[in-house]
């Protein structure tokens, strides 16, 4: 039998254990909370940076913060779409790591509820700045990012294109010497290309022997006639008036002047060697004369051109020869000088060059001081009207090369990214061909800011 001083003991044990037990249970129940689940980490000083792993923020060394899960939330684990760097929030990757440029640390873009995912990442897609999307920006900090508003006009402006030319010789004012005899070249007066001569100007002496018996033919005409003045024959007068016509004809149809001819009639003397003369003036640009040089009628001698008005032939690229017609002025400006001369468009060459892809047009302009030389190149600038149009400042067309946008002033620090489609630039301005009414204010200073503040809060997930 066992002691009853046992049992008592036994039965006592059994008694705390239970009481503390139940005691140690309640405690939990009611002095503990449930864990909460850590969400991911991030740096307190720059919250759009996040990290699955605990750690020092990689900028300023700050320990990271937890971010917990709400109690009794059931938030749906959000998908990364893709990640993208801080400092440059184009750039995009769909794997994490740190950026190619700068070596910061990607931060992921998670994808919104009901939202779409992009289509397709990396460098030179469509910047993350959404067309149709508002900016909230306080007049405080557009003043303190310099944003300046202008206001879209229509109104009709002149459109300017400039091209490279080459002044020419104008071929209506070229002349060039030529003997109607044959002969030999006995002394040249003109002897180097470049010389400035004026018509009359004698050019060079020829000896030839037809040139001789002809005027020794005139010259027995005129004695001929003199002896047959007195004679009762009629017939007899008419004929030695016959010979001497002839005579005299055949010299003027060998460019002999008026007072050359002359000139033997008085002397009665045959002239060995006959003097060509300048037919125009201007400036000798080819020579082909040389003394005891044998000539025909076909050896061109001197080429004269005359420079006191000149041609320029000017590249005109094909998709802008819609703005150029005959009639056309235009500026020319010497380059090394800056001197700005008038010129008008003359003709238009029908075909254009199939390497360079540009038509040739034809200007032409007094040149009285000859301040233009042929084969030099000048800049030529063409002005044609342009209709009536909604314009802005160029600066305030955001060009990514896919898509062109604005800012547009909505009012109480409300800015809409919308997009434009651009036309041709006129001036400091630029066309809007659809997208944008006249009276509306764009902003025209701080694009690039404000283009960089909606990329930032869009990648961080804010609003």
């Amino acid at each position: 039998m066992i002691p009853a001083r046992v049992v008592l003991t036994v039965v006592t044990i059994a008694l705390a254990f239970a009481a503390g037990g139940g005691c140690g249970r309640l405690a939990r129940r009611v002095g503990d909370k449930p864990a909460r689940r850590v969400l991911y980490y991030v740096d307190p000083m720059h919250p759009a940076y996040r990290s699955d792993k605990p750690g020092n923020a990689p900028d300023c060394g700050m320990k990271l913060e937890p971010v917990f899960e709400e109690a009794g939330a059931e938030k749906p684990a959000r998908r990364v779409l893709y990640y993208v760097d801080p400092m440059h929030p184009a750039y995009r990757s769909d794997k994490p790591g740190n950026a190619p440029d700068c070596g910061m640390r990607l931060e992921p873009v998670f994808e919104e509820a009901g939202a779409a995912a992009p289509h397709g990442h990396g460098r030179g897609e469509a910047p993350l700045t959404a067309p149709g999307d508002t900016l909230q920006i306080s007049a405080e900090k557009q003043r303190l990012i310099g944003i300046r508003y202008s206001t879209a006009e229509l109104a009709s402006g002149e459109r300017t294109f400039r091209t490279t030319g080459r002044i020419a010789v104008d071929e209506t004012r070229m002349s060039r010497l030529h003997s109607r005899v044959e002969g030999w070249i006995d002394e040249v007066f003109v002897d180097f290309i470049g010389k400035a001569v004026e018509k009359g100007s004698r050019m060079l002496t020829i000896y030839s022997p037809e040139m001789l018996a002809t005027q020794q033919e005139y010259v027995l005409a005129l004695k001929s006639r003199e002896m047959m003045k007195s004679s009762t024959l009629h017939a007899a007068r008419e004929h030695a008036d016959s010979l001497l016509e002839a005579a005299r004809g055949r010299l003027e149809l060998w460019d002999l002047s008026e007072a050359q001819i002359e000139e033997l009639a008085r002397s009665r003397k045959p002239v060995r060697n006959i003097t060509l003369f300048a037919p125009a003036g201007g400036f000798v640009i080819s020579r082909n004369a040389f003394p005891k040089q044998r000539v025909t009628p076909e050896t061109e001698l001197y080429a004269i051109a005359d420079l006191s008005n000149v041609w320029i032939v000017a590249d005109v690229f094909e998709s802008e020869t819609g703005a150029v017609r005959i009639g056309q002025a235009a500026t020319v400006t010497i380059p090394f000088s800056g001197r700005a001369l008038r010129a008008v468009v003359s003709y238009v060459l029908p075909q254009v060059d199939p390497e360079t892809r540009t038509l040739k047009v034809r200007l032409d302009t007094p040149n009285p001081d000859i301040a233009l030389k042929p084969d030099m190149f000048v800049d030529v600038e063409f002005r044609t009207a342009t209709p009536r149009s909604v314009t802005v400042p160029a600066e305030a067309v955001l060009d990514t090369g896919l898509r062109q946008t604005v800012f547009i002033d909505r009012g109480e620090g409300s800015l809409e990214i919308r997009q434009v489609e651009t036309g041709e630039r006129i001036g400091g301005r630029v066309e809007i061909r659809s997208g944008l009414k006249a009276g509306e204010r764009v902003v025209t200073s701080g694009n690039f800011l404000l283009d960089s503040e909606s990329q930032l809060k869009r990648g961080s997930g804010h609003d």
